[in-house]
């Protein structure tokens, strides 16, 4: 497309993401911890090890936690966390970095209070299929049919033409060319002929694929992650330095434009963990649980998991690199600190792994589409979605870089914005939800010492 629409779609991207929804977004996300208590982060030991522990099979739902968890990671851990942070790095400085950690800290109180209100409203299909997320909870609990819409509408956009498809097409075939000089279009037709092949076989088929590459894809980077951190540990202290520094000054690279650095880490810490997004409440409606609290404890350690951890071997990566000023963006910029902190096979770290990334990201997207959609039109029309959103892999693959980022940033926003209004309505229903919680672990943990 010509330069008139990147410029377009770049000034409705600075226009959607400005003060007011960064404000918007943040603070429903502390709002909702503090109205918890701080229950997220006192939890975080707890959902960590229900995350990898075996479900209840007698409770109502199609899959585990586990592969509930893996679903949600697969559709997270992606571009945001290897194009995305560096994209925000090269026109935020590392500072934004910093805003990403913000981000993801008050947003696993969003994640949580989307997997509660996710499985607590969630219904049961014609196939015996549950089905959750925003546009049932804004409908069956807020009463607000008209938001669920409009939610479903922006996020089966966004699953194809945004964060959940061409974005990641897009990374791959530009890695795949740079790295291993494959061509753009044959990237996008092999990748869409293998999430043809997954995407067909519906939730059950995404959550065993998620549940296989997901471990890892995380633990393979961060592998790599910490053996730079290890071989350059020198560098370490200057770069944890720098991106505090730079997140309250925005000299780096901002030119001294805090405001540059904060909206460039808080609108990549979305991308990256779609706090606020509402996919977490899709992704739980899907899991075997006793009580919603449960569930959503587990979609909690999605946040941490993919910010907290795999964003920061990024970041930490690219700031020890100081290549962000070279001209490089997105994942060329990324591979090549790699290879410059692990010569000989920095590269291969990243195109591997961003490749993993993109393929089950894809997957977890197109489930989360594929929801909104039959939501809108019903269950005959699977397949139309199905085609159509395996056939935008291949474009997605040969377009701008910047006019697809333009876009995902776009169709988040807008599908953050009824998302969060049924946060803040329905926060009672989460803070009754998790005192039903706190009651029943009493009860277990009495039962386990008499």
């Amino acid at each position: 497309m010509g330069a008139w629409f990147t410029d377009l779609t770049a000034d409705i991207s600075s226009f959607v993401w400005g003060l007011p929804l960064i404000i918007f977004l943040v603070g429903t996300g502390l709002f909702l911890t503090l109205r918890l208590a701080f229950f997220s982060f006192r939890m975080l030991p707890y959902s960590l090890k229900m995350a990898f522990s075996k479900s209840d099979d007698k409770s109502e739902g199609d899959i585990s936690h586990f592969q509930a968890l893996m679903t949600a990671l697969a559709a997270t851990v992606g571009t945001g966390n290897v194009v995305g942070v560096a994209t925000a790095v090269v026109l935020g400085g590392p500072g934004a970095v910093f805003w990403m950690w913000i981000t993801a800290l008050v947003g696993m109180a969003t994640k949580y209070s989307e997997g509660i209100l996710g499985v607590k409203y969630r219904q049961k299909n014609d196939k015996g299929e549950m089905s959750g997320g925003p546009m049932y909870y804004l409908e069956h609990g807020l009463g607000q049919k008209w938001l669920g819409v409009l939610f479903a509408f922006f996020a089966v956009f966004a699953a194809i033409f945004g964060i959940g498809n061409m974005i990641q097409a897009n990374a791959a075939s530009d890695v795949a060319q740079d790295v291993f000089s494959i061509p753009t279009w044959m990237t996008g037709v092999v990748m869409a002929v293998l999430v043809g092949m997954v995407i067909l076989g519906g939730v059950k088929s995404i959550g065993r694929t998620a549940g296989i590459l997901v471990p890892f894809m995380v633990a393979f980077y961060l592998i790599a992650g910490v053996a730079i951190l290890i071989l350059h540990f020198d560098k370490v202290p200057a770069a944890f330095g720098l991106i505090f520094t730079d997140a309250f000054t925005g000299q780096a690279v901002a030119g001294g434009a805090l405001g540059t650095v904060i909206r460039m880490g808080v609108a990549r810490g979305l991308f990256s963990n779609e706090a606020g997004l509402g996919t977490g409440g899709i992704a739980a409606a899907s899991a075997r649980t006793d009580v919603p609290a449960r569930q959503a404890l587990v979609s909690m350690t999605q946040v941490f998991i993919d910010t907290i951890v795999v964003c920061t071997i990024t970041g930490v990566s690219l700031t020890m690199a100081d290549m962000y000023t070279s001209g490089e963006d997105g994942a060329a910029l990324t591979a090549q600190s790699f290879e410059m902190l692990l010569p000989g096979f920095g590269n291969y770290v990243v195109a591997i792994t961003l490749l993993t990334f993109i393929f089950s990201t894809i997957l977890g997207w197109g489930y989360f589409g594929e929801k909104c959609f039959t939501y809108l039109v019903g269950d005959k029309f699977t397949y139309l979605y199905r085609v159509i959103f395996v056939l935008a892999i291949i474009p997605g693959a040969t377009m701008s870089l910047q006019t697809v980022w333009n876009l995902g940033d776009i169709f988040n926003a807008l599908m953050a914005i009824p998302n969060l209004i049924g946060l803040l309505g329905l926060s009672g229903v989460v803070a009754a939800e998790t005192k039903i919680f706190i009651d029943i672990r009493k009860k277990e943990k009495q039962r386990q010492l008499g």
